[in-house]
């Protein structure tokens, strides 16, 4: 059955709705909330008035931005294989010579029957090349927005897509003519934007279809209607249908199978009534959409966060406070009764204000006195300290996870800090589960869409270009693993000591030493290794 735009819409009007029942507001209002809460918006709707001070001490925020940091605390590499292609430590040897080579000859082309060798070799090629993609991209930058989504929404979505228009710097002659265009882009969605077939499925790559909502420019969505020639008949409805210039086009990827089972993800973009693009074959194996969720929820695509449940926590942490700064204003600057027979000219709270009285000596001592309010609490601020500490405990980020707390020396901390965080290596799980996904998503672009040109490699031999043919390597299964350096202050400080023990026992030599160092910790350190290549080779001239 053909598809056509009522049909999409129906689809996405269905899913709209299951994401409004979802919970006891719904998905959109609870997300809204949640980003308020987190912001620091918490008095939101209170109807407190603005007389006095509404105080806030924002715990989620700490909560989400120390879980945030620590999934993010760890620096990530990734290395890809091709399934059925033995990689073995003889051979990972020998692949660095080869490279080596390659990098030397800028003429050197693959041609012949594909073998293991040539297979291990791209395969650590595009290891490095990702790394140069994540750069061009703003891979991290997008990794933090996409862990906030997460942390809020519940939800992440990671969207990458072919961009026709990008610049690459290559050419596909050597006269350099004709320009090579076209590369990945990425960007993160709010999963509000984002409608799954199966709401009851967590597996993306088994969805039977994936709306993408986007509110676009109507002249961008004309352009574009014009361009892939859906006729003057959608100009006309984006026409009718704008609102304030944007129009809502939905974009809807899905699987279409052929007789021997395998399948290939298509592509159609509709606005309420017409196409902007028909039927489209992007050539990819995998959706282009990776999900990171914070909680899991079973037999459920969607993710919970955590804000939904802190939320009666902060509440009642911002009321003991706000009462507790209100009892301390009005025992420093309690009311006054006065009495107006006496007292004729007006009364302010400034200090060493004269009052003129009129009267007897009972007249003055009655004219003006204070109200006394009643004591506080004597175990309110106890209350208070109490339930900001188990909830920050509960949320797992305890004093020792924060910081807070001291030891006798660093690795005593460190011990405590393990143990504090011990309780995230559940979502970091996760997290380098989908930062795998996204780069297996990077991969079947590459080999589905690249052509013939050459990648950009940076690594020990520097920046040099690998000729590369997707058509090649088309049939490979390529697999991606995330591999997890060490992150923290501590582990670098202790790498530090590790690497001067090394160099002092001359098991390392000057250069090894520079070069392994943390980044950051010495300025000029690219100095310091010429520096210490000329001192090797004055050294060797002597001998």
């Amino acid at each position: 059955m053909r598809l056509n735009p009522q049909q999409v819409f129906s689809e996405y009007t269905e899913a709209r709705d299951f994401k409004t029942a979802l919970g006891n507001r719904g998905l959109y209002e609870q997300n809204r909330i949640n980003e308020r809460f987190y912001i620091g918006d918490q008095w939101h709707g209170a109807k407190c008035g603005n007389e006095r001070p509404l105080v806030r001490h924002n715990i989620i925020k700490r909560i989400g931005d120390y879980k945030m940091s620590q999934v993010m605390g760890n620096p990530l590499t990734v290395s890809f294989s091709a399934d059925g292609v033995p990689n073995i430590i003889g051979c990972k040897q020998s692949l660095k010579l080869k490279k080596s080579d390659i990098s030397k000859d800028a003429g050197f082309s693959f041609s012949g029957s594909i073998d293991n060798q040539e297979v291990n070799l791209v395969m650590s090629a595009l290891s490095d090349y990702r790394n140069v993609t994540a750069e061009r991209v703003g891979f991290d930058a997008l990794s933090e927005k996409a862990l906030r989504n997460a942390y809020i929404t519940g939800s992440a979505v990671f969207y990458t897509y072919w961009d026709p228009d990008i610049s690459t710097g290559l050419y596909a002659d050597d006269s350099r003519n004709i320009a090579i265009k076209g590369d990945i882009n990425c960007e993160v969605l709010d999963i509000e934007n984002v409608y799954f077939g199966d709401p009851y499925n967590d597996d993306v790559q088994t969805q039977p279809y994936i709306i993408i909502a986007s509110h676009r420019s109507s002249e961008e969505v004309k352009r574009e209607a014009l361009r892939f020639g859906s006729g003057r008949e959608a100009v006309g409805i984006i026409d009718e249908n704008s609102e304030d210039g944007k129009i809502l086009v939905l974009t809807r990827l899905y699987k279409e199978y052929n007789s021997d089972g395998n399948y290939t993800i298509k592509c159609v973009k509709a606005i309420r009534g017409a196409f902007v693009r028909r039927e489209f074959d992007t050539g990819l194996r995998l959706y282009p959409i990776a999900l990171f969720n914070w909680e899991r929820r079973n037999n459920l695509v969607y993710g919970e966060s955590e804000i939904t449940y802190l939320i009666p926590n902060q509440i009642a942490i911002n009321r003991m406070i706000t009462a507790n700064v209100w009892s301390a204003m009005a025992m420093g600057m309690p009311m006054m009764i006065v009495n107006g027979d006496t007292v004729t000219d007006g009364i302010t709270n400034d200090p060493g204000q004269i009052i003129k009285v009129f009267g007897s000596n009972e007249d003055v001592s009655g004219a003006v006195k204070y109200v006394t309010p009643p004591p506080f609490g004597e175990n309110f601020n106890t209350s208070i300290n109490s339930l900001i500490e188990n909830t920050l405990t509960q949320s797992g980020a305890n004093e020792v996870a924060l910081g807070d707390s001291r030891a006798d020396n660093a690795t005593a901390l460190m011990t405590m800090r393990d143990a504090a965080v011990m309780p995230l290596q559940l979502i970091k799980t996760r997290y380098y589960a989908f930062v795998e996904n996204i780069s297996r998503i990077w991969a079947d672009f590459w080999i589905t869409h690249y052509g013939n040109r050459r990648i950009k490699v940076v690594d020990e031999n520097g920046i040099w270009y690998m000729p590369f043919d997707s058509d090649r390597y088309r049939e490979l299964m390529i697999n991606a693993k995330v591999n997890v350096g060490a992150g923290t202050v501590y582990s670098e400080a202790e790498s530090v000591n590790v690497l001067t023990t090394l160099f002092e026992k001359g098991i390392i030599n000057k250069r090894q030493f520079i070069k392994r160092l943390p980044d950051g910790i010495i300025p000029d350190s690219e100095g310091l290794l010429e520096a210490a290549d000329e001192t090797e080779d004055n050294n060797d001239d002597r001998l």
